[in-house]
C-alpha cells in the first residue's frame, strides 16, 4: 500500500542505487512501463513505489544470485536526501533544537514528545563509575562507555525481552546510566547535562550546553553506516539490546568511523595560533586538510554547517580565537578546493572551543550514536532472524590440488 507520507515509496536517486543503473534509466524504465512514477507534495522529484523496484531489481537473477540481505534493509528511521538529513521525515536541523531525550523517543517510537525522561538507578550508576576507575587513567571515554554498557546490562535481567516497549525503556534508561557514569553529577540529571558534567571541568558554566545537545541530536543517526549495520547483524541474531550496542560500539572503534575527527583535533590545535601558516605546512606535507568533503554528502554537510552556526553565535561562549582560526581554515580550503566542512570539523571545533579533552568527538559520536541503533535493532527485531548471510565468493586453494 502507499502511504500519503510517502513510506514504502523511494526517491529516484534511492530507486537508481537499488537497480545499480544511473537515475536516467529509472526515468527509461518508465517510459516502458516497468517502473510506475509518483508525486508526492513536499517532494523534489518522482518517487516509486519499494515493491515494484524490488521485483524489477528481482528479474536478474544473474545480480539476484551475487547479493544478499545487507542490499535490501528497509528502514522508516533516517533518510539523507538533496544535502538535508531527515530522522523519520522530519529535519534533524530542525529537531536538534529539542531536548535530547524528546528526539531519541521520536526516532524510537515516531512519537514527538515535549516531556521525555530517562531515569538511571543510582545504584548502577555508582557500580559502573567503580569499574570504569579500574581501568588506565590514559584509557578513551569509548573505553569507559563500553564497560558501562556491559556493567549496566549484568543488572537488567529482563534484557533479553526484545519486544519494542521493553526496548524502549532499556534504551532510555541505558543513555541515563552510561552518560551518568561517565561524569559525577547526579544520577538526576538530564542526557546532556550528564554528558556535560562529564566532559567540562567547570561544569557550572551551562554556555555550551545547547551546541552540545545540537550536537548529540545530529549525531543521533545515519543511515546504514558500518557500526549501524553490525548492530542489524546482532539484532538479526536477537542479541539483546546491550549486546547489539556493544556490536555497534567495536564497529566504530577504527580510524575511520568513530575516530575520524582525530586528525581534525590534532591539525586545528596547531591552526590556533596561525590557521593559514598550518594549512600551509599541511599542504606542502602532501596530505589533504582533516574535515572536508563526505562520502555521501555533496556540497555540504547539514550537521556541520549548524553546529559551526551555534559555535559562532557569542551567546554560546564558545573561544572566539578558536572560531576565528576554524572559519579562516574553511574559507580558504572551501574556496581553493571546492569542498566543505563535515560534522568531524565540527565536533573537532566544539573541542578545542570549550577547552575539552582530545577525545571528545570520539565520546559524543558514541553515545549519540545508541539512539540511531536502538531505533535499527528495533526494526531488525521485526524481520526474520538470521537473514544476512552474505554469500562469499571462495578464492583459496581448489580442492584436490594437493
Amino acid at each position: 500500500m502507499t502511504h500519503a507520507d510517502g513510506r514504502n515509496m523511494l526517491t529516484t536517486a534511492q530507486a537508481a542505487a537499488r537497480l545499480g543503473v544511473k537515475p536516467e534509466t529509472v526515468y527509461a524504465y518508465v517510459s516502458r512501463g516497468l517502473l510506475t512514477s509518483t508525486r508526492l507534495t513536499g517532494v523534489r522529484g518522482s518517487v516509486f513505489d519499494v515493491d515494484e523496484v524490488e521485483s524489477l531489481a528481482g528479474r536478474d537473477t544473474a545480480r539476484r544470485t551475487d547479493i544478499g540481505a545487507v542490499e535490501r534493509i528497509r528502514t522508516r528511521i533516517t533518510l539523507i536526501d538533496d544535502g538535508h538529513l531527515y530522522y523519520r521525515g522530519r529535519d534533524a536541523v530542525a529537531l536538534s533544537s529539542r531536548a535530547f531525550e524528546s528526539v531519541a523517543h521520536f526516532v524510537w517510537t515516531g512519537e514527538l514528545l515535549d516531556e521525555v525522561h530517562f531515569h538511571a538507578d543510582s545504584v548502577v550508576v555508582q557500580r559502573c563509575r567503580e569499574a570504569t576507575r579500574l581501568v588506565s587513567p590514559d584509557c578513551r571515554s569509548i573505553d569507559r562507555i563500553r564497560i558501562a554498557v556491559d556493567i549496566a546490562s549484568t543488572y537488567r535481567p529482563m534484557r533479553f525481552d526484545t519486544g519494542s516497549t521493553s526496548v524502549v525503556r532499556e534504551a532510555g534508561q541505558l543513555l541515563a546510566t552510561v552518560a551518568a557514569a561517565l561524569g559525577g553529577g547526579s544520577s538526576e540529571l538530564s542526557v546532556v547535562e550528564s554528558v556535560w558534567a562529564a566532559i567540562k571541568s567547570d561544569s557550572s558554566n551551562p554556555n555550551g550546553l545547547a551546541v552540545l545537545q545540537a550536537a548529540l541530536v545530529l549525531m543521533a543517526d545515519h543511515g546504514l553506516a558500518a557500526s549501524t549495520l553490525g548492530v542489524r547483524v546482532a539484532a538479526s541474531t536477537r542479541a539483546n539490546l546491550y549486546s547489539a550496542v556493544s556490536a555497534g560500539l567495536g564497529c566504530i572503534d577504527g580510524p575511520l568511523h568513530g575516530s575520524a575527527a582525530d586528525p581534525v583535533y590534532r591539525f586545528l590545535t596547531m591552526a590556533i595560533d596561525d590557521p593559514i601558516g598550518a594549512l600551509a605546512t599541511q599542504l606542502r606535507s602532501g596530505e589533504r586538510v582533516p574535515g572536508f568533503g563526505h562520502v555521501i554528502y555533496t556540497d555540504r554537510d547539514p550537521r556541520a554547517e549548524e553546529l559551526l552556526r551555534l559555535l559562532r553565535d557569542p551567546a554560546h561562549g564558545a573561544d572566539a580565537v578558536v572560531i576565528a582560526a576554524a572559519d579562516t581554515i574553511i574559507e580558504e580550503v572551501s574556496s581553493r578546493f571546492d569542498t566543505f566542512p563535515n560534522s568531524d570539523f565540527a565536533l573537532a571545533t566544539f573541542t578545542l572551543a570549550y577547552g575539552l579533552e582530545s577525545d571528545t568527538p570520539e565520546m559524543l559520536f558514541a553515545l549519540a550514536r545508541i539512539v540511531g541503533w536502538t531505533a535499527h535493532a528495533l526494526e531488525e527485531y521485526d524481520e526474520a532472524p538470521l537473514r544476512f548471510r552474505v554469500p562469499g565468493i571462495y578464492t583459496g586453494t581448489q580442492p584436490g590440488t594437493y
